[in-house]
């Protein structure tokens, strides 16, 4: 699964904006409409996803409970690292992931785990221009040096 449509949580815990959290809910065979601001009264499917982020530990018992020997996931740039240029690591964010694998390990999943999906902070590409800067990979590489 993918951080952004699972997770849900898109601002707590000390969790930055993605890129991801502007795009709004669309019809099938609609392109997805990104907004520029979080509008009030639409619905961001990003917000709410199928609440993960709380309801882990229930959906990993199920997972058991199905036979799963493994579970994809992705990590969320933004929970890790709010603005994508921060200089230390949002520790609630880190301790989310740690619990997630340790209740995998308890049931014996195997984890599979998907650097980023699809998503980067808003901040790097209101600031930065997004994957156009080269800064961009200084600070993929600091993400990447944290959750390994």
């Amino acid at each position: 699964v993918s951080a952004n449509q699972c997770e849900g949580a898109y601002n707590i815990d000390g969790k930055g904006l993605s890129t991801s959290d502007f795009a709004k809910v669309c019809k099938p065979k609609e392109k997805r409409m990104c907004t520029e601001i979080i509008e009030s009264g639409e619905y961001y499917p990003s917000h709410k996803g199928i609440d993960f982020y709380n309801r882990y530990k229930e959906d990993v018992a199920l997972f058991a409970e199905m036979g799963f020997k493994c579970f994809r996931f992705s990590i969320n740039w933004p929970r890790i690292f709010p603005n994508g240029d921060d200089v230390t690591p949002n520790e609630k964010g880190l301790e989310f992931y740690d619990r997630l694998l340790d209740e995998l390990e308890k049931y014996g999943i195997e984890p599979v785990v998907t650097i980023s999906h699809y998503e980067v902070p808003k901040n790097l590409v209101d600031k930065y221009g997004s994957w156009k800067n080269r800064k961009m990979i200084d600070f993929y590489l600091s993400f990447c040096e944290v959750i390994f």
